[in-house]
Formats: structure tokens, C-alpha cells, sequence
């Protein structure tokens, strides 16, 4: 675990946890880390896309009560790790109701236990978490706004250098295009953008170059 990250008022960190494994869909294969948030205070935490490694994500949330397993979509490599945390745990998983035909390719027996709605608020400790919905990498692919922090959660909605990949099932370039400028871009330019995968990135970093990725096509 690492990148301890601002603080709320109230006590709610971010921690960030590190898991590997693959990532598989439409036939292929491709290693990844991924990254893992969890969001709390000392009593109470939930965890943000819990990808490959029960354990490590486990350690994380501690002695703590793990209110919610929220998944931003329902690719494997963000989902794999949540059932058996869910069940050490006794957390329920909010996946969004558009990401089911995803979520069934890796568990076929077994459904989300909430549905996660746009513009829904999720509130832990002192912090609230803005559920955004932005559909493009995947149909039901939401992001965590949470403005005490200054933070959004995205995902693989958006990345440091752009949009999430659309080159797959599911998935769609001017689509996630249109979720990014008129539900992301508009935040606070300062906005910190915390991601599935790699480094950090902010809203006024990426904002600049919205045309560039129209250009490039992805």
C-alpha cells in the first residue's frame, strides 16, 4: 500500500492499494495493475474497485467497518477481488444496473447486491461521494466525485493523457468523449483525478486537450 492522500476536515483519508493480475475480455488477455482506493476514516471505510487481490485491499481497510464494495464498471480486473471481500467482510457490492451482462462474465451465480444510480450521494464519515454516471469505456461506467477532497474517482473513464480505452465490446469513443466534456470537464480545473490504473492526473491538466483525443480518435 501506498500514496497516503489529503485529509477531510472530519478524518476521511484516501488510501491507495496497488493489485496485479490480467484483464480479459473479447477473447484476449493483458497483465495490469490496478488501483484500489479506500476511502475513510478510523470506524468506517468503502473500497473503490476491488481488482485481483483480496488480501492486500483487506489489510488496507483494517479494523475498520467496510460500509460499501463500489465497483466503477464491471470489467474483471475491477470486480474480481469483490466477492470474496464482500463475503469475509459482510460489505454489500453497488455496481451500476448497465454493467450486468459485464459483471456476469465473471460471476455467472452471483449479482451485485445495490444498484449504483447517477447522481446518488454516498456519504462516509464526513465526506460525500457523488456517483457520475459516464457511460463510454463500458455502458454503466460511473465515476466518484467527492467534493470536501477536491477528488474524483474515475475509473477508466478518464486517465493522465486521456480517455479510457473504447476499442472493445462495449465500449464507445464518442460516447465516453460526451460523458467526459459535459460530466467531468465541468468540474473545478484543481480537481485531483484519481484512476484505475497509473498516475493521477487533474481536470485542468486534461481539459486542454479534449480536441487532441477527437483528433487522434482515442
Amino acid at each position: 500500500m501506498s500514496d497516503r492522500l489529503p485529509v477531510s476536515p472530519g478524518g476521511v483519508r484516501i488510501d491507495k492499494v496497488v493489485t496485479s493480475g490480467t484483464f480479459e475480455l473479447d477473447g484476449g488477455s493483458w497483465e495490469v495493475d490496478n488501483n484500489v482506493w479506500v476511502v475513510g476514516d478510523d470506524v468506517q471505510c468503502v473500497v473503490i474497485d476491488a481488482g485481483h487481490e483480496a488480501a492486500p485491499i483487506r489489510a488496507a481497510v483494517g479494523d475498520r467497518t467496510l460500509e460499501a464494495i463500489i465497483s466503477t464498471h464491471a470489467h474483471n480486473d475491477h470486480v474480481n477481488a469483490a466477492a470474496e471481500l464482500a463475503d469475509e467482510l459482510g460489505a454489500p457490492i453497488a455496481l451500476h444496473s448497465r454493467e450486468r451482462e459485464l459483471w456476469e462474465m465473471t460471476y455467472p451465480d452471483r449479482v451485485p447486491d445495490t444498484d449504483l444510480d447517477d447522481g446518488e450521494v454516498i456519504v462516509v464519515g464526513d465526506v460525500e461521494l457523488h456517483v457520475i454516471h459516464t457511460p463510454g469505456h463500458s455502458p454503466g461506467a460511473c465515476c466518484l466525485y467527492a467534493p470536501a477532497l477536491g477528488v474524483l474517482f474515475s475509473g477508466d473513464t478518464l486517465f493522465n493523457g486521456g480517455p479510457g480505452a473504447t476499442g472493445r465490446s462495449f465500449s464507445d469513443f464518442e460516447t465516453i468523449i460526451d460523458s467526459i466534456t459535459d460530466r467531468l470537464l465541468t468540474l473545478p480545473a484543481e480537481t485531483v483525478v484519481l484512476t484505475g490504473h497509473g498516475d493521477s492526473t487533474t481536470i485542468g491538466a486534461e481539459a486542454p486537450n479534449r480536441q487532441a483525443w477527437i483528433d487522434r480518435g482515442h
